[in-house]
């Protein structure tokens, strides 16, 4: 080095940040910067393969399922007597409001057996109940 100290930082630019490498030297601390969690979600999601062949992981029983797109004049009572007759038993259904009680046309149906949140989804997702 054949530069001093006060030349070093005289040559700088003023309006540098200090501190600007924290994420470099984050990475060195935590190590080599792996995948994101969101790039680590879509891996787990995609269909694995043993040996050249896919294996199909079956999806994990749902109890519990999100309703939306509703009418306004829809309610709990409508909600459950669709689904305990369709469906199953349910243990609540929860129906969401505005500041104004006016129905946002979001519910949340939770079923008493577990795999009955994934039938009602196979049977109702992308469908109009109504025929409205």
């Amino acid at each position: 080095m054949d530069k001093s100290l006060d030349e070093i930082i005289a040559t700088r630019p003023k309006n540098a940040r200090r501190g600007s490498r924290r994420g470099s030297a984050r990475v060195q601390i935590l190590g080599t910067a792996g995948p994101s969690p969101v790039a680590r979600a879509r891996a787990a999601a995609t269909t694995p393969v043993v040996n050249g062949t896919k294996v199909t992981v079956a999806p994990q029983p749902a109890d519990k399922i999100i309703v939306s797109n509703l009418p306004q004049d829809v309610n709990e009572t409508q909600i459950k007597e669709l689904f305990h007759s369709t469906v199953g038993p349910l243990r609540e259904v929860t129906l969401h409001y505005d500041s104004a009680g006016r129905s946002k046309g979001v519910a949340a149906v939770h079923f008493q057996k577990k795999g009955d949140g994934t039938k009602a989804y196979q049977q109702y997702n992308n469908r109009l109940i109504d025929g409205s």
